[in-house]
């Protein structure tokens, strides 16, 4: 059965091969060749269209897919290393703040055993929290570097996703009937012409 856009066409050529009585039996029936080589390939050609659309849809929803979950799987890592270097510096600024403050206790004991005291004591232990405020800031500052670059690296794949689903989802192309009808009628013309040639349809005598 060929497709409903078709049927008037074929019709139409059939009809005229009928009526057309003048040009005698071989007339009608290169007519109704032609009339059904027509149909048969623009038939074919829009069927052929619309499975290559069908088939570029299902590729596209397969493709849109997998990136989909590239992408998240992409972020997932992306944030387990954030929770893991947060932590890591959390625990550098601890350790480092146990030490300084058993380096403060020690200074004082030691202090107290030698006899010493004042100002000297008060300026060793000022040191030891200045150093261990400055490395406290050497980690924290160096932590949002890493997370300033690590915001920058989610847009970036945030925009390579985007220009990858841009790239997959392309517009399908959509049975083009106009274009069908004219090859099946060039076609079909062509194939009665040949025929013709060949004497197919020769007037009986």
């Amino acid at each position: 059965m060929c497709p409903p856009i078709l049927a008037p066409i074929g019709a139409a050529l059939t009809g005229s091969a009928v009526a057309t009585t003048s040009a005698g039996v071989a007339s009608q029936a290169m007519l109704g060749f032609t009339a059904l080589s027509t149909v048969a390939t623009t038939g074919l050609t829009i069927r052929g269209q619309r499975q290559a659309a069908k088939a570029q849809a299902k590729a596209q929803a397969n493709a849109t897919k997998a990136e989909r979950q590239r992408y998240l799987n992409e972020v997932s890592s992306m944030r387990m290393r954030e929770q893991q270097e947060n932590v890591a510096a959390a625990q550098r600024i601890q350790v480092a703040a146990q030490k300084a403050e058993e380096a403060r206790a020690t200074a004082r004991v030691s202090a107290g055993e030698a006899g010493v005291a004042g100002l000297s004591v008060d300026a060793l232990i000022n040191d030891l929290s200045r150093e261990e405020a400055q490395y406290r800031f050497s980690v924290t500052q160096q932590q949002e570097f890493t997370n300033i670059n690590r915001e920058l690296a989610f847009r970036d794949a945030g925009i390579s996703s985007n220009m990858n689903m841009l790239r997959i989802n392309k517009p399908i192309a959509q049975p083009d009937y106009a274009g069908a009808i004219v090859g099946g009628i060039s076609t079909g013309v062509g194939l009665a012409s040949g025929a013709q040639d060949m004497g197919f349809f020769q007037p009986t005598t």
